[in-house]
């Protein structure tokens, strides 16, 4: 089926409609009446369907061309039963439209071979089946004889070669014409002309190639559904036709046993009943016989369906014979010869015996296929002497049976085809494009932003599905379902951030408190944890750890930066804020602030969810491994090179600069120069290469924060 971006023409659609119909069988109309008027061998009868189905789509072709049979076959009821070509070529019309191919010059012997294998083929059969063999009639006639004249062909395939010829003249008019007026009508009115059962908002070529290429598990609920209107339509055709079929061939049996009686009742009215022994005796030489076996030769001769008239008298030993004229085939018996019986008699034979009536009888034995009529001849003293007898050739039934079934078939196919075309059409717009663009449009949901969820919404309710069914309430059971988890997880983000920011709060608050006892640290905590940020952008910006430098990752280290020195809680004041240089044990007692730094995290991670550990995790990196050195000559545990966290790595960076520049009780800060020139002095042998030189060559963004918190 086709697509259309526009609305509007949805509900243009039927106008349009109307007026293609129309069209359709005008043109039908009048390609008859002129190839007839003009005696032409053609048929032009299906250039309109074609042409509608070409430019409308199925159901306007089998519109067109189910309308044309009908009012043709006003004039001539026969012509109902082509109804199912003519259908056959506006489905294949339509198909080849929507795949291009009469746009395309060298396509369209493919058309044209189609058509004419359709007409000419399939019509000469279904002629054949219909009529039997007609030699020599209809348009393609003095083609035929020419063809049989040749002495290659039979009558059979002489017909059927002059159909074809016939037809392959005709439709490839019939495609050519509508080639030029597909090229000719301007795009917008070609597209205007086509019939859709939009129960949504049209999608675009795009989208529906998109909806049409999601592949099912299992089998598609098209073919589910095109299987189940088949199955149902040929099971209701083969129901009727059988029904049919039985009635048809009970209504000719009948018939012809009504035939055989009113032919029986003539004979009893003919023969003398008091002189059958006469008539056995003496022959022809029996007074009236011969007028007798006129009548019955009459009789016989009156239509061809009576096979035999005879009188036979039924004894133990036979039929002896009383009479039985000649027929053109076969000459009868003389009287008072014996006939044996036939073995479709032999139920019969008691009452026959006893002179009695009995039923009709349908044998296929000696004589053919028969209808036999027994019906007893009483004298006037009520005794049986014979029965006069009438044979009824069946052959014609069967024939009749099988041409009755062809136009049956003939009128059921063309049914079956609009059916299943219609169900199909009509299955496509109101089931499974809605499905599939439901399906399609919900697979494609992102809700990692707000404008991902609010353009997830907008999609959903673009679709504006109105199939006046159970699927718009499960589509407006959808959107609800969108709009209320938009609403949800903006809701949930807007918690997240308060609980966010609460996170950060306190953390900043643990952090000053710690650095309340530290006198000599001032902004320190801040200061770091905008050093580590403008670290991890720079090492970004150059493509370096970016396997590790997730957005998580730079935003758990950036806001658990303060944490690095929490471990200092636990020493000492006099340690802490001693103005002169630290002793051995001091400095000793001093470096547990690591280790304490990451106890005191391990435990807090203790008592959290699992989903809060990736962010205390790098917390407790911080500060256990801050005071590593790349040379593994740190502290606490002597980690070297890589084996050092990343985070710790650029903590150790900016948690160095900041001493080096800030002012304490024992020493004046250092100016930015001199700073930078002993982190590159240390780079290598302190800290890590790669993210000693990103902090030196954001050097402007470092200089910009340390002023900031200096006050220059």
């Amino acid at each position: 089926m086709q697509n259309h971006p526009s609305s509007t023409r949805k509900r243009n659609s039927r106008g349009y409609l109307f007026l293609l119909c129309a069209a359709g069988l005008l043109i039908n109309f009048v390609g008859v009446h002129l190839a007839r008027g003009l005696k032409l061998p053609l048929y032009l009868d299906n250039i309109g369907s074609a042409l509608a189905a070409a430019l409308g789509g199925y159901i306007p072709g089998i519109i067109v061309g189910f309308l044309t049979n009908l009012v043709n076959g006003l004039d001539d009821y026969e012509t109902a039963y082509y109804g199912s070509l003519t259908v056959m070529i506006a489905v294949a019309s339509a198909y080849y439209a929507s795949k291009g191919y009469y746009k395309k010059v060298y396509k369209l012997p493919v058309i044209i071979l189609t058509f004419a294998f359709i007409g000419g083929v399939i019509g000469s059969i279904l002629t054949w089946l219909l009529y039997g063999l007609s030699f020599g009639s209809g348009i393609s006639a003095p083609l035929a004889h020419r063809i049989f004249a040749a002495g290659h062909l039979s009558e059979f395939w002489s017909q059927l070669s002059a159909d074809v010829l016939i037809d392959l003249a005709d439709k490839t008019i019939t495609v050519v014409i509508i080639a030029l007026v597909l090229k000719l009508l301007p795009a917008r009115l070609r597209d205007r002309f086509y019939f859709y059962g939009w129960q949504q908002a049209p999608l675009s070529s795009q989208a529906q190639q998109a909806v049409d290429a999601k592949n099912a598990r299992g089998i598609s609920l098209r073919v589910k559904i095109i299987l189940l209107v088949a199955a149902a339509t040929l099971v209701t055709a083969m129901v009727v036709t059988a029904i049919s079929f039985i009635h048809y061939r009970t209504a000719a049996i009948n018939e012809q046993t009504e035939l055989a009686q009113g032919v029986v009742q003539v004979m009893q009215d003919t023969i003398d009943h008091d002189r059958i022994d006469e008539y056995i005796e003496q022959g022809e030489a029996a007074e009236g016989y011969l007028e007798v076996e006129a009548v019955l030769k009459h009789l016989m001769d009156s239509t061809e369906n009576i096979e035999y008239c005879y009188v036979y008298r039924i004894l133990e030993d036979g039929c002896h014979v009383v009479f039985d004229p000649d027929t053109d085939d076969l000459p009868g018996e003389d009287p008072g010869a014996i006939v044996g019986f036939d073995n479709a008699f032999d139920k019969y034979l008691p009452d026959l015996l006893a002179g009695k009536p009995i039923e009709p009888v349908v044998s296929n034995e000696t004589y053919g296929w028969l209808l036999t009529i027994y019906d007893p001849v009483y004298d006037s003293n009520g005794v049986c002497q014979c029965y006069a007898a009438v044979d009824i050739n069946m052959s014609h039934i069967a024939t009749s049976g099988y041409q009755f079934l062809a136009r049956v078939i003939s009128l059921f196919f063309g049914f079956f085809i609009m059916i299943l075309t219609v169900g199909i059409w009509l299955a496509e717009y109101n089931i499974i494009l809605p499905i599939n663009s439901m399906a399609l449009t919900s697979g494609r949901f992102a809700y990692d932003s707000e404008s991902a969820r609010e353009g997830a919404l907008e999609s959903i309710e673009a679709l504006d599905i109105r199939t006046g069914d159970e699927i718009e309430n499960l589509y407006h059971s959808m959107v609800k379902t969108t709009e209320d988890m938009v609403k949800f997880i903006a809701q949930m983000e807007r918690q997240n951030q308060v609980i966010g920011k609460l996170q950060n709060g306190l953390i900043l608050v643990l952090a000053d408190m710690v650095e309340s006892r530290d006198q000599c640290t001032g902004d320190h905590v801040r200061k770091t944890a905008a050093y580590t940020r403008i670290i991890m952008d720079q090492l970004r910006k150059e493509g370096v750890y970016l396997d590790q430098l997730t957005d998580e990752f730079v935003y758990d280290v950036e806001n658990s930066a303060p944490l690095h020195d929490v471990g200092k809680i636990q020493v000492p004041d006099a340690i802490l804020n001693k103005p002169g240089k630290l002793t051995d044990e001091e400095f000793e007692i001093m470096k547990t602030h690591t280790t304490a730094g990451s106890e005191i995290i391990a435990r807090a991670m203790d008592m959290v969810s699992e989903g809060t550990s990736g962010y205390l995790k790098e917390a407790m990196n911080l500060a256990h491994y801050h005071h590593e050195k790349w040379n593994g000559r740190g502290y606490p545990c002597g980690l070297k090179g890589q084996d050092i966290p990343l985070s710790a790595r650029i903590m150790a960076v900016a948690d160095v600069f900041d001493a080096l520049v800030s002012r304490r009780s024992y020493k004046e800060g250092f100016p930015y120069e001199k700073a930078m020139a002993i982190i590159q002095e240390g780079s290598g042998s302190h800290f890590d290469p790669a993210v000693a030189g990103a902090f030196m060559r954001a050097g402007d963004e470092v200089r910009r924060v340390m002023n900031m918190y200096l006050g220059n």
